[in-house]
């Protein structure tokens, strides 16, 4: 099957679906490939700070989200030997220190109000297999559905929204450069104890980070720092070595912890790297998103920068096809925008990460 679209969006998360629907609301043809076909799956890094909020507010998508269900944190506490530490509270004139929004929420609601405009099209269970180029230039995309059918995409831009692992990125043969960080994650997920406030905590267990993350629906999700690479010999060990210290570091967790925590399958492995490209274009494509600039779960920015590159990336996009010119040195503009206030975030992000122990400083 051949179709012809404006513009072709690889990769339906939360920057690649903004960017669709702002495109669609354009009278832009637009058509968006998600290699998923349920996206009513789990998530990690489901944190909105106060640009993410204001870019959904200021295109009438958050109080949607909202009526499916978000959490405000109202603060941030230290945690040390069982007991607070220091507290932060909003500032004077901020209500939160960070919501916790579903990615399935907000896909739902992107998604949703996507499809009701005709230049947009989601197809779900399509992965894309290769880029199709003319006189070198990004013309679109061949991929392949579930069911085995195969498509050709024609399109005047095809934008690589599928993370950091991005098969576009690799496609269109852009390199990156690792940037290195000495930890790997673990996470986990159980419900909350009775009157669990709505919080970030933080601990320090044997010199790494431990986070718990207050979520909608009362639950808790844990993020454990553990050193590079650890994890095949940490979980030769009991898990009761692990949880015992996590209880430790927060024993009103006990009764839960014990209950929800049993073997090391309870624990979801994030082997953390963030990566920076080259370059984010070429003729006929860009990269966005984690595609471009992988970042690491400190600070809780990827999301966000996400939703601020679609909204970055969507004037240039317009401005490309009013033009006919979506040559690399057009659709640069967006990179010209976004690359220092990636880099400069993925540099606080390395200084957070060295620093964290000196937040369990008294003073």
């Amino acid at each position: 099957m051949d179709v012809n679209y404006d513009v072709c969006i690889v990769g339906a998360g939360p920057g690649g679906a903004l960017l669709g629907y702002l495109l669609a609301k354009n009278g832009i043809n637009v058509i968006v490939l998600e290699r998923i076909e349920n996206m009513d799956k789990e998530f990690r890094g489901e944190h909105l700070n106060h640009l993410g909020e204001n870019v959904l507010k200021k295109y009438h998508l958050f109080d949607q989200v909202k009526q499916l269900g978000v959490l405000p944190m109202e603060g941030i506490e230290y945690w040390q030997n069982g007991r607070i530490l220091r507290t932060v509270s909003p500032a004077p004139d901020e209500r939160h220190v960070g919501i916790h929004v579903p990615q399935k929420h907000l896909l739902s609601v992107l998604l949703k109000e996507s499809l009701q405009f005709s230049a947009y099209r989601l197809l779900t269970g399509t992965r894309a297999t290769e880029l199709m180029l003319s006189d070198g230039k990004v013309k679109g995309v061949k991929a392949k559905r579930k069911n085995g059918e195969e498509i050709m995409i024609h399109s005047s831009i095809v934008i690589g929204s599928d993370g950091r692992h991005s098969t576009i990125r690799k496609l269109a043969k852009i390199p990156f450069e690792k940037i290195e960080h000495d930890y790997d994650l673990l996470w986990a997920k159980f419900p909350a104890p009775q009157n669990w406030q709505p919080v970030i905590r933080q601990g320090l267990v044997n010199d790494h980070q431990l986070a718990l993350f207050t979520q909608t629906n009362s639950y808790i999700q844990v993020g454990w720092n553990i050193d590079k690479g650890a994890f095949a010999e940490i979980r030769k060990q009991p898990v009761e070595t692990y949880t015992e210290k996590l209880i430790q570091a927060f024993p009103d967790l006990q009764q839960s912890v014990l209950k929800y925590i049993q073997s090391w399958q309870d624990f979801i492995l994030l082997n953390v790297q963030s990566c920076r490209c080259q370059t984010w274009v070429k003729d006929g494509l860009v990269l966005m998103g984690d595609a471009a600039h992988t970042m690491s779960p400190t600070g809780a920015f990827g999301l966000n920068s996400a939703l601020i590159d679609a909204e970055t990336l969507y004037p240039t996009i317009v401005k490309a096809l009013a033009a006919n010119d979506t040559s690399a040195a057009c659709l640069n503009e967006f990179e010209r925008y976004r690359r220092t206030d990636i880099e400069s975030l993925q540099l606080e992000q390395q200084k957070m990460e060295a620093s964290y122990r000196e937040q369990f400083v008294s003073a």
